[in-house]
């Protein structure tokens, strides 16, 4: 990092792990691909480093890269990773091991796929100890317990003797983190570790992480596209886009006082609780996308999406320059602007709104809506003792008797609630709470126990097949992956079409092409999408499609479960705004699940919280975000974590 204005600013100490001018390369059949360039980063002991952005950044090739695992096509072009001043990538292959197998370790974003579903858990925990520590098993099983106790879990024993599949999503993230843990690590790189939790276990990972850092003294590499999981572990931030550094330095100053307009934009596509008085403000996103490796502008990296861009010298490459000591940004104007936030006005890349504004979606006073949808006692009940075969009792199955003995488990509970024309009512609350089922319940996808479901006055329940079949016309469902929900041997025509020709919308081949072209510009995607496959699309244009999908049979109501979870905050802005206008346009009613407090706050009319199967708290998105009733209203609340803090004040 010889060219970088970073090695003057003064350390706590020596680096434990220095990341010098890192380049990266892919190679394949064709040209090489520059993956990451110059990427500098100093982690100190006892310090937690941020690394943010949009997925294809580039993070977790620095995270497998740190470790001494890049990617099989990588190649290290240049650059090196010292680990308290030894290159690794100088070090043997066997001393590269030791080195993974005693002072980093790495806990990965998915603990579903992470843990061996055929193995106990103990005997993964416990296997780090006796093959990279000398432990015999007695004194293995002893440490397991102990290292399970001090990831804070209640029953160690029972833990150790458990499968993966036996376990919440916390637990397997605490599983693994003590898995981790099991080689007594100086570094811990963390690649998205609780993207895929509820708001209230991901408060709980990351106070546990913070506990770590005092009592084991522990560094850390955090990896993550939340900026407030960031805000709330992370001494320090480093923004990464297309491969390279735009901007690094303390975590309260970058997020408030961003300098890079990139970092500015991640900070504007954000929903935030608390503003209710701006709800009717369109969320800004970042408009185009991240470039392709392969095809990166000249100059400046982010130069084709700033709003900021001026002059030939966004055309030339940037150099890191400080701010303040310790605050860097790679932008030729970062000091002129100082305190300018991302401009709000919809650019080119975002349409405007559809009621002609430019920044502002249509004003949605409280009015009496007619019910669209009205759920009354609506119960499903599930066998508590896990999925079994219904065998004949002559074979060892259980009686109808014994079977309805044991569906005990209620994961929707007596609820009852309504969805107007034109209305979105937010359903939030922890993962197993019995959100999705409800949804699922809805359209029908599973059939409820007992109660009444009624769409437009038409009892789903009750109805036969061909009443079933014209009910659910009207209602669909955008499901929360694209990437599992969406065929992939079908092109977008081709998954567009068939629900038309399902339910009859259109009869004939070139009506069916008319609706998928307009279909495409309803959801902001042009025709030459029709011919592509869901892998040559990227995220947020695969959750468009899924959009359409659900509107190919003109519906009057949609399920959005977890719509958003798993996108960009840029994109995840878009959709958002997306589905804001749908809602105006065609007067749709939605029920959002999402356990994302901000992101219901911010398009739901009212919201729904509901716990172990039942709603115990329903009022104004206004009334349920700015003065909760419920304890457990309060306990989700209090659990977001939020940039908010670090909010720069009005000059």
């Amino acid at each position: 990092m010889s060219n970088s204005p970073l090695l003057s600013i003064p350390l706590p100490s020596i680096p434990l792990l220095s990341i010098r001018d890192l380049c990266i390369d892919f190679v394949g059949s064709g040209a090489p691909i520059q993956a990451l360039r110059n990427i500098n980063v100093d982690i100190a002991p006892g310090r937690a480093v941020g690394l943010v952005g949009e997925s294809g950044s580039g993070k977790s090739t620095v995270a497998l890269a740190a470790l001494g695992l890049p990617d099989k096509e990588a190649r290290l072009r240049g650059g090196a990773i010292l680990y308290k001043g030894r290159d690794i990538y100088a070090m043997a292959d066997e001393e590269r091991r030791k080195l993974r197998a005693s002072v980093i370790s790495i806990v990965f974003q998915d603990p579903f796929t992470s843990l061996n579903p055929s193995l106990l858990v103990g005997h993964q925990i416990r296997e780090a100890l006796l093959v990279h520590r000398g432990f015999s098993t007695e004194d293995a099983d002893a440490e397991c317990l102990r290292l399970l106790r001090e990831v804070g879990i209640a029953d160690p024993g029972k833990m150790m003797r458990s499968y993966p599949h036996q376990l919440s999503g916390g637990m397997k993230q605490r599983a693994l983190i003590a898995a981790a843990l099991a080689s007594d690590p100086e570094l811990l790189i963390l690649d998205e570790p609780t993207t895929a939790l509820d708001v209230t276990v991901e408060s709980q990972i990351l106070d546990l992480l913070a506990q770590l850092r005092v009592s084991r003294k522990l560094s850390m590499l955090f990896i993550s596209h939340n900026l407030g999981v960031i805000a709330r572990i992370c001494d320090e931030v480093c923004v990464l886009y297309a491969g390279e550094v735009l901007e690094q330095g303390p975590t309260a100053q970058v997020l408030a006082d961003p300098r890079h307009p990139y970092t500015k934009g991640l900070l504007a596509a954000l929903p935030h609780l608390g503003e209710r008085r701006e709800r009717g403000k369109r969320l800004v996103p970042i408009p185009g996308r991240l470039p392709h490796p392969s095809a990166r502008p000249t100059g400046c990296v982010f130069s084709d999406r700033c709003a900021f861009v001026q002059g030939e010298n966004c055309a030339t490459a940037q150099t890191m320059t400080l701010q303040t000591p310790d605050h860097a940004a790679r932008c030729w104007r970062a000091k002129d602007l100082a305190g300018l936030p991302w401009p709000a006005a919809v650019s080119v890349a975002e349409p405007v709104a559809l009621d002609g504004a430019n920044d502002t979606i249509r004003a949605r006073p409280p009015v009496d809506r007619k019910p669209m949808v009205t759920v009354q006692g609506l119960e499903r009940a599930f066998d508590a003792g896990g999925w079994r075969l219904r065998l004949p009792r002559l074979l060892g199955g259980r009686s109808p008797a014994k079977r309805a003995q044991e569906a005990v488990f209620k994961a929707v509970d007596g609820v009852s609630l309504t969805v107007g024309a034109g209305e979105v009512v937010g359903l939030v609350g922890e993962s197993g709470c019995g959100k999705t089922t409800l949804g699922r319940c809805l359209i029908d996808l599973i059939h409820p126990t007992a109660g009444q479901i009624r769409i437009d006055g038409r009892n789903l329940v009750s109805a036969d097949a061909r009443m079933r079949r014209a009910i659910l016309k009207d209602a669909q469902m955008v499901f929360q992956n694209p990437d599992s929900s969406l065929n992939p041997r079908k092109t977008v025509r081709e998954i567009l079409a068939r629900p038309m020709q399902l339910f009859g919308v259109t009869t004939t081949a070139a009506e069916t092409q008319r609706q998928v072209l307009a279909l495409l510009d309803l959801v902001r995607l042009g025709p030459h999408y029709a011919d592509r496959y869901p892998h040559q699309m990227s995220g947020g244009e695969k959750q468009r499609i899924g959009i359409a999908r659900a509107l190919a049979t003109n519906p009057r109501f949609i399920v959005c479960d977890e719509a958003v979870s798993a996108l960009d905050v840029s994109v995840q802005a878009s959709i958002l705004n997306l589905l804001c206008d749908l809602r105006d346009q065609l007067d749709v009613a939605y029920l959002f699940i999402s356990h994302d407090l901000a992101v219901v706050s911010h398009v739901a009319d009212r919201i729904c919280v509901m716990y172990k199967g039942k709603i115990v708290e329903e009022g104004s998105a206004d009334a349920v975000i700015d003065a909760p009733r419920h304890p457990y209203t309060q306990k989700l609340l209090s659990s977001v974590p939020s940039v908010d803090r670090f909010a720069r004040k009005p000059l």
